[in-house]
């Protein structure tokens, strides 16, 4: 025989600023703003003015399951429900409208940040009142509830167990490590000039430390903006602060400190790397807030962005760049960054959706994206084809015929990756895309085959 129904007080009232939501309902406010205030003053149309009501918006937030399953099992058992807020009274009546589990919402007084609990029983008229908020679950004059403590914040009573890895994840995952290996091209002036020794070596590793940590600020800030974008996409919603893993408030502090941290280990390497490096944040937080809805420009800039991670591992080493390897990183990434947004764009439209969210361009401009990928694509491989008759590659390779053999292999990848994204196989950037792709791995043996067989054969 089942045991015994648990007895609930009368009225649960769940705090909306801070329980209800993962990272709480300021912090969403204060960013939501900032992208408004950004999109208002950058955009080409005109935007209306915000209510903090928009349904579609109110959809997407990170309400916390477990407490929503509390409310369910509250009511189920016959108890009332209501939704508390201090200030947001509107917003907090679209909440209840878009859940359907609140018979009401109420307002809150709080004293020293703290609810006033007992002026809130006695505004009701009920002395039976249970609260879960930031404070926990507190029930005033009534006897301790069926309800721990614990579970009022929507966590099991072993949360405490959560190993520390576990814990650590959200903040390594914000940090998006997976692509760090762009900002290995720090290292390619060294590697194609021939020129490895000590210092030079460290000097790049220095280089590669110094744009992971500004590179990983800048998606963090990126991540913050882009909240709304981010929770309406069917993978990037499980990013951590878009999840509600991490709350809002921490933002800002890993961001600036991993800015921080960069800009630290940029001086170690000099004045001009550390200007190079603050134009980098400057160009990516532009292009954050207003240049990836621009058409074309976009992709410039995307491909400006990993060419100068090029430029800023010369100017570490002390290297001169040819013009052979600025020529064909510009169109090689010109090609990668439009396949970029061929992928997305390819994905718009498997999800039925006109345009790629957060971008200017729509989904009949795939035809044209697709051509840009391809043309820049064979640019870059008819520049490397050409660096391979040119003098200045008779210098470096003993061997430079067998250069050829890398010229075939990036053809057939560049031309299969465009392949990849217009079937839609595609749902990462290109190059982190290929470091998990088998097919690429054996190419980037091949080429890289090809090219120690010509140095030293």
């Amino acid at each position: 025989m089942p045991g015994p129904s648990p007895v609930f007080p009368d009225v649960l009232v769940v705090d909306l600023d801070q329980a209800l939501l993962h990272g709480g309902l300021r912090q969403e406010l204060l960013w939501r703003k900032i992208k408004l205030t950004c999109d208002q003053h950058f955009s080409a149309r005109p935007i209306g003015s915000d209510t903090g009501c928009d349904p579609q918006w109110i959809s997407t937030l990170p309400f916390d399951t477990n407490i929503i399953a509390q409310v369910v099992q509250w009511k189920e058992a016959g108890g009332r429900a209501l939704l508390a807020t201090s200030g947001h009274p509107a917003l907090a009546q679209a909440v209840a409208t878009s859940l359907g589990i609140f018979d009401d919402v109420t307002t809150l007084e709080r004293s020293q940040h703290e609810p006033d609990l007992i002026a809130l029983a006695q505004k009701m008229g009920v002395g039976n009142l249970t609260y879960l908020g930031k404070s926990g679950h507190v029930t005033p004059k009534v006897p301790e509830p069926t309800l721990s403590k614990a579970d009022s914040h929507g966590t099991r009573p072993n949360a405490v167990k959560h190993n520390l890895a576990r814990a650590i994840a959200p903040y390594f995952e914000v940090m998006r490590p997976h692509h760090w290996v762009k900002n290995l091209l720090v290292f390619l002036p060294l590697l194609a000039s021939h020129h490895v020794d000590v210092t030079t070596g460290t000097q790049a590793v220095l280089a590669f430390v110094a744009f992971c940590l500004v590179a990983s600020g800048v998606y963090v800030v990126n991540d913050l903006l882009d909240l709304g974008a981010d929770r309406a996409h069917p993978r990037k919603r499980l990013r951590p602060f878009a999840s509600g893993q991490l709350a809002l408030s921490r933002g800002p502090w890993i961001g600036g400190g991993l800015l921080v941290a960069g800009g630290a280990v940029s001086l170690a390497i000099g004045i001009e790397f550390l200007g190079l490096l603050l134009g980098y944040i400057a160009l990516t937080t532009l292009y954050s807030v207003f240049l990836k809805r621009r058409i074309v420009i976009d992709i410039c800039v995307l491909a400006g962005l990993y060419t100068a991670r090029i430029i800023a591992g010369g100017l570490a080493t002390g290297i001169a760049l040819s013009v052979w390897l600025l020529a064909f990183s510009v169109f090689f990434f010109l090609s990668l960054a439009a396949i970029k947004r061929q992928a997305e764009l390819i994905d718009s439209a498997e999800r039925g959706l006109l345009r790629a969210s957060g971008r200017g361009y729509h989904v009949d401009d795939l035809p044209i994206i697709s051509m840009i990928a391809i043309g820049a694509g064979y640019v870059a491989v008819l520049v490397l084809t050409l660096y391979v008759n040119s003098p200045a590659v008779i210098v470096l390779y003993t061997s430079p015929q067998a250069l050829w053999g890398a010229c075939a292999v990036l053809l057939y990848w560049i031309s299969r990756t465009i392949m990849m994204a217009h079937r839609g196989q595609m749902h990462d950037d290109p190059i982190v895309y290929a470091v998990k792709d088998r097919v690429s791995q054996i190419c980037f043996v091949l080429i890289l085959g090809f090219v120690v067989g010509g140095a030293v054969g």
